[in-house]
């Protein structure tokens, strides 16, 4: 994140490249020829996380910072990452207790509905990754637009314009491709009738759930960029609430895995929506300079 934040996307791909080849050599050399098993892997993925974390901190090292250093943080340091960390560990946890959520409700279905259920979450998951960097790319060129010394919230409103349209532009390409994936080929995943039916029954709210994920994650990354941490937890958490109600009464009502993912629909367009509310308000970080000007003089300050 210190890398992306200086814009620096070549020194964690770097990083990442070199880790996962050694990673891949150290699984093969250990399992493969040096019959470890399951504990030659773990070694072979320490070995390849620490060069990697060594290469990014020598990243940060080139840019004149001192990634090696070591200091104790002061009780006011503490708090201003407490303050910052806090809502952000809020906003992850709502969303990991609901997907969890999803997966004990589809748990009591019985064993081909959980066997299709894990298919395509697993399947939504890989697609949704395609949309975190808009989210990075809004928490790296945000700041400066909305914080910066040569601030321009003109531009801030067409950068978030333009991640939103990619956004929306990959939802549709990334949903159309995994949803014609089970539904053409299913038999890739299982060749047993009532799974395929189960994934092929849920097709369409599996694909508006994914359509819009790239353009939320864009809207929050901007959130999260303008710093805006007390909206993003506590409407993460409101939406969590709401939509773990709605999944109850849902599979109340008989409706199976459908039920389960519909609500899953509820729960991404409600963030979709609150966080474009938010960040359209004519009061908010994206149209007033007084709130620019305040958030910047507390930036200031810390």
């Amino acid at each position: 994140m210190c890398s992306l934040g200086m814009k620096d996307s070549w020194g964690p791909l770097k990083a990442l490249a070199v880790a996962t080849v050694i990673n891949g050599i150290g699984d093969i050399v250990l399992c493969r020829v040096f019959s470890y098993g399951i504990a030659g892997a773990a070694w072979a993925t320490m070995v390849s996380q620490v060069v990697a974390a060594y290469m990014m901190i020598e990243a940060l090292n080139s840019k004149g910072y001192k990634g090696f250093a070591i200091s104790i943080p002061s009780t006011d340091e503490l708090l201003q990452i407490f303050t910052i960390a806090g809502p952000v560990f809020l906003t992850m946890m709502s969303k990991v207790a609901f997907y969890s959520l999803l997966v004990y409700f589809a748990t009591s279905m019985g064993t081909q509905t959980i066997a299709a259920h894990q298919v395509m979450v697993q399947l939504f998951m890989i697609c949704a990754v395609w949309g975190e960097p808009l989210s990075q790319t809004a928490q790296s060129f945000m700041p400066e637009l909305l914080y910066g010394a040569n601030r321009n919230l003109s531009k801030a409103r067409m950068l978030l314009k333009s991640l939103v349209i990619v956004g929306a532009s990959s939802g549709t390409i990334l949903a159309s491709v995994a949803a014609s994936i089970p539904w053409l080929f299913p038999k890739v995943f299982s060749s047993d009738p009532q799974v395929i039916r189960e994934m092929q029954k849920i097709l369409l709210p599996y694909f508006i759930a994914l359509f819009v994920t790239p353009s939320i994650l864009s809207l929050e990354g901007t959130l999260l960029a303008g710093r805006d941490l007390k909206f993003i937890s506590l409407s993460m958490s409101s939406i969590f609430v709401f939509s773990s109600i709605l999944l109850m009464l849902l599979s109340s009502k008989g409706l199976g895995l459908s039920g389960c993912w519909f609500a899953l629909v509820v729960f991404q367009w409600a963030r979709f929506f609150m966080a474009l509310r938010r960040l359209t308000l004519s009061n908010g970080i994206l149209y007033s300079e007084e709130a620019t000007q305040n958030e910047l003089q507390k930036l200031k300050a810390a």
